[in-house]
């Protein structure tokens, strides 16, 4: 409209002048109708560039003196009160929240192309090795080859199905795991990690590693792992005032370079010892059939694309995202969702009977038995829905200024997406505080994990869509059908089930789910 005004103004005043430029009246009609289209035209950009409403904050440090440390239920409260899109001044960085599936929609999927790039605390860009990831890598050819690479060559169905053996080899050792525990407490979260742990870096290096070597590493993981997290969640000087980058004011970078530099040394390691296997067996150590995801990697680097080089860089930075976006937040979300089959007991009842029809009572669960247990796949999906594990989904960055909802989102801002608050919003869901998986099953075959339903979308949506979730799909599911169909699990005695969460980049729960595991079947077959 801005530039119609200007147009009308320019033209009307050229025929005007050129007809009357003798008239003084004229003149003066001109004089003043030029500046009542002028403010026209002055209201109509203000109108078209207006940013979103928001909170008002302090001179220099905006809105961050007042920041809730549970951000998204801060940003909820925050919703209700001034809409859909609003936004926050966070030292010198404006911040954009959304809080409805429409606005979600429109960031997501109709503008998803300017919205595609992420926005990286200074943390990530060191564990990321500089921004050579598929998670926060910015969104160009360099990102676009890595996820050409993860779709074809890494987490593709084909490649999943050959490492199938793999996968149920760990299950099935966790199980003998927990059997040599049974009636003792268990940490349910620390052996999720685990489990998971031994199953992707069993799949991304295979047996380069002996089984003590494979031991003492899998806990330096878990709490190399942890500390990771807390870091990429921590709130940084230097992400709300880049001036002071450089001064690394909090030591954050400090830290997670020491933690970079022990995932180099351990890569590094597994790496050079399968060069050398190769290059002492004069070729690759497995057929393309079932070699491991380290294999094709140095397969796609000795074939070096002129175009695109893969490089060994790029390998370790996938591997750093594979461990680390593979292994704490599959295991939260098993915590949760244990927690609240055992807080329900009426639900669990009905998973346990479901897997005794499915899978029968002398029987181990296998992965190809998941699609047929549907009312355990809806408890998945609910606990998704209630305890999503990236609350607040990974930032992103506008690449360009644009308009969302009506509002100005200038570029370069950062734009989190609410999907907590999305999914328990009572205008979309009935009794959305409420842990009901049948809601799942009532025609709602829509609410999958592609993020085509804005109201369900505990992956995200579009090309940033997590790119892990065709693994999670299989491997979430899996373990806990294993553990609820072949354990009870009961509370210590004097303990009681809480399920309050603790919100940082991932949502885990308050109080670590601690619960004793006791056989449901007496053949010991099934558990060896």
């Amino acid at each position: 409209m801005a530039f119609d005004l200007a147009a009308i103004l320019q033209a009307w005043s050229w025929w005007w002048y050129s007809n009357n430029h003798n008239n003084k009246l004229a003149k003066t009609v001109l004089t003043f109708s030029r500046f009542i289209l002028t403010i026209l035209w002055c209201i109509s950009t203000k109108r078209k560039s207006r940013l979103p409403p928001g909170p008002r904050g302090l001179p220099f440090v905006g809105n961050l003196p007042f920041l809730d440390p549970d951000l998204p239920l801060y940003f909820a409260k925050l919703t209700s009160k001034y809409g859909p899109i609003f936004k926050l001044k966070l030292g010198a960085k404006i911040c954009v929240v959304i809080g409805s599936a429409a606005t979600a929609k429109e960031v997501l999927k109709v503008k998803d192309s300017i919205f595609a790039n992420r926005d990286p605390p200074a943390s990530a860009a060191v564990i990321n090795y500089g921004g050579y990831d598929i998670v926060w890598a910015p969104c160009g050819p360099g990102w676009r080859m890595l996820r050409t690479i993860w779709i074809r060559e890494v987490f593709n169905k084909s490649k999943l199905d050959a490492l199938y053996g793999i996968r149920r080899r760990e299950v099935l050792q966790t199980v003998t795991d927990i059997y040599s525990k049974v009636n003792t407490p268990i940490n349910i979260h620390q052996q999720m990690f685990l489990t998971m742990l031994n199953v992707l870096t069993s799949m991304m290096w295979g047996g380069t590693l002996k089984a003590e070597e494979r031991r003492t590493i899998g806990q330096e993981f878990r709490q190399v792992v942890d500390e990771v997290v807390e870091l990429l969640g921590k709130p940084n000087v230097s992400d709300v005032f880049p001036v002071l980058a450089r001064f690394d004011i909090q030591g954050v970078e400090r830290q997670m370079k020491r933690l970079s530099l022990w995932f180099d040394r351990i890569l590094d390691s597994i790496i050079n010892q399968r060069i050398k296997f190769n290059q002492a067996k004069g070729e690759g150590s497995s057929s393309k059939d079932n070699e491991d995801i380290l294999e094709v990697l140095l397969r796609l680097i000795k074939k070096q694309d002129p175009k695109m080089p893969f490089t060994m860089t790029h390998l370790k930075a996938l591997f750093e995202n594979i461990v680390v976006g593979g292994t704490d937040t599959t295991s939260v979300t098993a915590e949760w969702a244990m927690a609240e089959m055992m807080k329900h007991p009426d639900i669990m009842n009905k998973v346990q009977e479901e897997l005794e029809k499915v899978v029968g009572r002398n029987n181990q669960v296998e992965e190809y038995h998941i699609l047929k247990l549907h009312y355990l796949n809806a408890v998945v999906k609910e606990t998704l829905r209630l305890h999503p594990v990236g609350p607040l989904l990974i930032p992103h960055r506008s690449s360009e200024s644009c308009v969302v909802a009506g509002y100005t989102v200038p570029k370069d801002t950062q734009v989190f997406v609410n999907a907590w608050a999305i999914q328990r919003g009572p205008e979309i869901w009935e009794n959305p505080l409420e842990f009901q998986p049948e809601r799942f099953l009532r025609g709602a075959s829509k609410w999958d994990y592609s993020g085509n339903d804005f109201s369900y979308i505990p992956f995200g949506s579009g090309r940033r869509i997590c790119p892990g979730i065709s693994l999670v799909e299989r491997m979430l599911p899996y373990v806990l059908a294993s553990l609820v169909h072949l354990f009870e699990w009961q509370l210590p005695e004097g303990t009681d089930l809480e399920l309050s969460g603790r919100f940082g980049i991932l949502l885990k729960k308050t109080t670590p789910l601690i619960a004793i595991p006791v056989p449901r079947f007496s053949d010991p077959k099934l558990y060896l």
